[in-house]
């Protein structure tokens, strides 16, 4: 047990002086206790502590899974808190704001408009002819995902238009920027409103490349794209982070931080080495922490200008890998930074692109409903799920992804026999590429990230 848990201790022992039943003192004085572990755990940027407490009420090894897994509470500005009466009040709230904000609007359109047809209507781009409603559906599970992980909505929701639906690549594009214009946004709200934590610093540098790198990836790289290029490089890149995270986790106790902790905020006294405030800062003299978040941000970008979607995984892999800041904190940072570039990626193609293709608009309305509940709700359950659960989310949503993608695109077989492109091997060599220098440069941010943990754990020298 660390030195300094005598409080905890002292709570422990005085609660089991208290007049009540031996079994309810031992399960208050158990929650009492566990909630300073994880207090000392926030205020020493370690989410994980190898100390286990036995509550012998809760005997159901499934109970106690949950309570670990699912119920792990959230990791908040002031610290990590379980479900009080008043942070509950404000979950309700962050939930129930954005969606009163929106349905404000939607109905009284919908009503007046008559536009009811929308849902049903089967001229809107599909190759196949399916209805609307059926990227309603989607969004439900889509919605929920993007509020609760680093995907996003259009981790879901381009590949079901291109691949299920065979909607053209730019309709699939910019309808996904333009939902989650609605349903990050959302989320973000309610991320803010339950007053979770996230990483500020890189919000703002991996914003200010994301600009770029979402201008760039619109005006030069998607249009030289081809449709199912533009599909397996997506699929392929979301996969290799699943595999180096998948990786890095195998270590299940790996140590993480709720912050960046090599972030240079003052020079020594004696002229020397910048330090950070925690004293784990050595070298180099610039801040090349920032200059990595931009380029992140540029990265990410551009993935975001080709599929609508990218930004938010990039940060989120650097974020975890590199810098090893929690899950739980990264993955709220994703969705704030994915709100927030989105809504710039919709606003720059309606402004100086000529604006967005016609066909999205009918697919955004007929979902704006759907994503307003779905993402807030995923933020409020996603940031009570453990980090590891939040792990395992993006391990299997990208697998069905790649799964479906390969199913679909046959990027083995050309056009004439049933695939995508006149170029299947071309296309083969190309997602063999993007797997393997997508997993190698992961896993090299894992590396480096281990060699910066042990950096900050050395010792100063004088």
């Amino acid at each position: 047990m660390q030195h300094g848990d005598g409080n905890a201790l002292d709570t422990l022992l005085h609660h089991t002086d208290a007049q009540w039943s031996v079994e309810q003192s031992i399960s208050e004085t158990s929650a009492h206790y566990e909630a300073d572990l994880h207090t000392y755990a926030y205020a020493s940027n370690v989410d994980t502590l190898n100390i286990k407490i036995s509550n012998p009420t809760e005997t159901s090894p499934f109970r106690q899974w949950a309570r670990k897994y699912l119920c792990d509470g959230q990791m908040l500005n002031d610290g990590p808190h379980g479900a009080t009466d008043r942070q509950k009040r404000r979950n309700t709230l962050a939930i129930a704001l954005p969606i009163a904000i929106v349905w404000v609007a939607w109905w009284p359109y919908m009503i007046a408009s008559d536009n009811w047809s929308l849902f049903s209507d089967t001229n809107n781009g599909s190759s196949n002819y399916k209805p609307r409603w059926v990227m309603s559906i989607t969004m439900v599970f889509g919605s929920i995902v993007a509020g609760a992980t680093s995907e996003g909505g259009a981790a879901i929701a381009f590949p079901v238009m291109t691949l299920v639906l065979g909607i053209s690549t730019r309709v699939a594009r910019d309808f996904s920027l333009m939902i989650q214009s609605i349903g990050m946004v959302a989320a973000a709200s309610t991320i803010f409103v339950m007053g979770v934590r996230i990483e500020v610093n890189s919000l703002y540098y991996t914003t200010c490349g994301g600009v770029v790198g979402i201008i760039f990836g619109l005006e030069i790289v998607s249009p030289a794209l081809s449709p199912a290029f533009a599909k397996m490089i997506f699929v392929g890149f979301i996969t290799a982070y699943a595999v180096a995270l998948f990786s890095l986790n195998s270590n299940m106790k790996r140590k993480t931080h709720t912050k960046i902790v090599h972030w240079r905020t003052s020079r020594s006294v004696d002229g020397g080495a910048p330090k950070s405030s925690d004293g784990c800062w050595r070298t180099p003299s610039c801040n090349w922490a920032s200059s990595v978040l931009v380029a992140t941000g540029f990265i990410g970008g551009i993935f975001t200008g080709i599929s609508g979607s990218g930004i938010d995984i990039c940060s989120f892999a650097v974020l975890t890998l590199l810098f090893r800041v929690s899950e739980k904190v990264a993955m709220p940072t994703s969705v704030v930074l994915m709100a927030i570039n989105t809504a710039f990626g919709f606003a720059y193609i309606q402004v100086a692109m000529g604006g967005v293709a016609r066909d999205a608009w009918g697919f955004w309305i007929v979902c704006i409903p759907i994503v307003v509940i779905g993402a807030p709700l995923g933020s409020v359950v996603g940031t009570h799920f453990h980090r590891l659960t939040l792990a395992a989310l993006v391990y299997v949503i990208d697998s069905i992804l790649f799964t479906v993608a390969l199913v679909v695109v046959k990027p083995w077989l050309a056009q004439k026999n049933g695939g995508k492109t006149e170029h299947p091997a071309a296309l083969c060599i190309t997602t063999m590429v993007v797997l393997g220098i997508g997993s190698l440069f992961f896993h090299w941010l894992s590396y480096k990230g281990l060699q910066l943990l042990l950096q900050c754990e050395a010792p100063v020298s004088s």
